[in-house]
């Protein structure tokens, strides 16, 4: 398999992951650098006007600048750009929109600028070439490689193009990587999942398929389909298949499966993209975390996930985070971000170098009865079950379920399983027992007999991806929410079993 593009590799991935290792020491002074930077232009634009960014001398006035948002506090200013309005939120106009659906705003149009653009683009191609550095292995350059995608078909909003963000970073891949690229362009623009799915099965069967990426519950019905149209094993598929690059929700929950479907354990690389911006990547093989993107045109800031809905919390910069504790992500960006919170919750699990895990979403929660649970805790927990039990899953969400008459309030996990429990009732006692261990609010809660034990609804094979069907959600980069605070998702679910 060692070719001309697998050599290439091996020096440019070198050169790249020495500069990369170089920037992760300087990584606090680079951030003020970016800070500096962002204020200076932003001076410049309407947004910059309006929070007195000429009166922005360091972080501390920045902070009383410029507030915290989401999409719909920075709305307003968008439509501006919509319309055709440069110099809104930063030079010029977009390049691009990238177009995502949001749980409260309906569908969003994040700012693509040409400053920000590097950012998507290299974020995955330094995780690679990092892959190849510190591993040695650059083989696979030369074999065929998927990217299981939103459509790169793009509309025009105020003319700016507008798309779905895997679908924009689609038209920058290098040209010396469009060889190897499968599926075709005809069938990335399919829109409908399971036709396309079809489709990229088709074109793939057969190939030197050698890296595979996309969301991991994508990637399994993408494994499935191979599986049952051919009745072998993926590995026999693709015997030199190597490497899966994975990212959007944890990994863990899906990886015993997927590594089942394949027929053995191949080499994995976790990124952290979002249509705001790339925002870390795994840098190690055998260590925890995700390393921080610290010099790529974002300023980050913290804030401490108990404050979160404070109306003044506490914003921290990256020289002054701690260890092990949970913070809300906020970013300012080069696309013209300010002060805006992606929604993701984090944890540092070092500080030299700057590395996180993603621990949840701050709208995917349950803290129906006080208790804050949060996904970092139900994946451990459930995680933690199952290799004792020898069960596996393919996918689960929890809600709260709020007794109306006699007997007491309780979370209901809606659970498909690939591989049942042998005892359920034991397995249900096993994973309350962990929920108590993993969050002392749950087991304060369970000791007072607020709380019920949790129940198990067991859901029949393919569940879930029937329900996301129904939304019109299947495939791209839906996902199913480990937690909700309300049983919109629940009820769904108990509706569709119903039927």
């Amino acid at each position: 398999m060692f070719n001309f593009k697998s050599l290439l590799a091996n020096p440019f991935a070198k050169m790249v992951y020495y500069k990369l290792q170089k920037q992760a020491k300087t990584a606090v002074k680079d951030q003020q650098v970016i800070l500096n930077q962002l204020v200076k232009v932003g001076k410049g634009t309407q947004f910059g006007k309006d929070h007195g960014f000429d009166q922005v001398t360091d972080y501390p006035s920045f902070k009383q600048a410029v507030p915290i948002r989401d999409y719909e506090g920075l709305k307003s200013y968008i439509e501006l750009v919509k319309k055709g309005t440069p110099n809104v939120l930063w030079k010029g106009l977009p390049i691009y929109f990238a177009k995502t659906s949001g749980t409260t705003s309906g569908v969003k149009y994040i700012p693509i600028s040409k400053d920000s653009i590097s950012n998507h683009i290299n974020g995955a191609r330094n995780a690679i070439l990092t892959y190849m550095a510190t591993t040695g292995n650059t083989a696979f350059a030369g074999g065929r490689m998927i990217f299981l995608s939103g459509s790169p078909e793009l509309e025009r909003v105020g003319g700016i193009p507008t798309g779905r963000l895997s679908g924009i970073v689609n038209h920058h891949i290098p040209a010396y990587l469009r060889k190897n690229q499968l599926p075709s362009f005809e069938t990335n623009c399919i829109e409908e999942w399971e036709e396309k799915l079809e489709k990229v099965v088709a074109e793939t069967l057969g190939k030197d398929m050698t890296l595979i990426g996309g969301i991991p519950p994508w990637m399994q019905m993408y494994f499935d389909q191979l599986v049952a149209k051919t009745g072998k094993p993926v590995k026999d598929l693709f015997p030199n298949l190597q490497l899966l690059v994975q990212g959007g929700v944890n990994f863990e929950p899906y990886k015993t499966k997927l590594f089942e479907t394949i027929g053995k354990e191949i080499d994995t690389i976790e990124l952290f993209p979002a249509s705001e911006g790339f925002f870390a990547f795994q840098d190690r093989r055998n260590e925890s975390g995700l390393l921080l993107n610290t010099n790529a045109g974002i300023f980050y800031e913290f804030i401490p996930l108990a404050e979160v809905h404070d109306e003044n919390p506490t914003r921290l910069s990256l020289g002054e985070v701690q260890l092990g504790e949970q913070y809300a992500l906020i970013i300012n960006s080069n696309a013209g971000l300010w002060g805006y919170s992606i929604g993701d919750t984090v944890k540092f699990v070092s500080v030299d170098p700057y590395r996180i895990i993603v621990t949840g979403r701050i709208k995917h929660f349950i803290s129906a009865f006080g208790e804050h649970v949060i996904g970092e805790e139900v994946e451990q927990a459930i995680l933690k079950v199952n290799n004792e039990m020898g069960a596996s899953v393919v996918e689960f969400t929890v809600a709260p379920f709020i007794q109306q008459g006699e007997g007491k309030s309780y979370h209901e996990w809606f659970i498909e399983f690939e591989k049942a429990p042998a005892d359920m009732h034991l397995y249900s006692q096993k994973l309350n027992q962990y929920m108590c261990e993993k969050n002392v609010y749950y087991q304060d809660l369970m000791d007072g007999k607020i709380l019920a034990p949790l129940q198990i609804t067991s859901l029949d094979k393919n569940a879930f991806i029937n329900y996301m069907r129904s939304l019109g959600k299947l495939g791209g980069q839906n996902k199913v929410p480990r937690l909700s605070n309300d049983r919109n998702i629940a009820d769904g679910l108990t509706d569709y079993i119903k039927k």
